[in-house]
């Protein structure tokens, strides 16, 4: 079984906005780090966004900071990611990831992957 679902990929024009959602399933991810990646073909992973297990601290990459907000809502077990003012290099396969520790997901030290959802935007 797949811990990590994602939901809400698609296909947006430039200057749009998409949820992206990650359901955890099969085991307690209240206590872990929650967060996205994203990679684009011929390029590396980007560490886009995370929030810890309180909630009480995120991390936004350069590229999304100030158009996208991660939340998450611990009794169900899911997080989400907020994506507005979309651009055409957002374009991406989108992964949620978790760590134990805050830390570790600064480092990439990922535990779980989940098997990414498609956002293209289009010009």
């Amino acid at each position: 079984q797949v811990p990590l679902v994602e939901s809400g990929g698609g296909l947006v024009q430039a200057g749009g906005s998409l949820r992206l959602s990650c359901a955890a399933s099969g085991r307690p991810f209240s206590s872990y780090t929650m967060g996205w990646f994203r990679q684009a073909p011929g390029k590396e992973r980007e560490n886009v966004a995370a929030i810890d297990w309180t909630a009480g601290r995120t991390y936004y990459s350069d590229s999304v900071k100030g158009r996208c907000a991660i939340s998450r809502d611990n009794d169900k077990n899911t997080v989400y990611l907020q994506m507005n003012s979309l651009k055409p290099e957002d374009t991406a396969v989108y992964y949620c990831a978790a760590a134990r520790y805050y830390s570790d997901y600064l480092s990439r030290e990922i535990e779980y992957w989940g098997q990414g959802t498609q956002v293209t935007v289009s010009s």
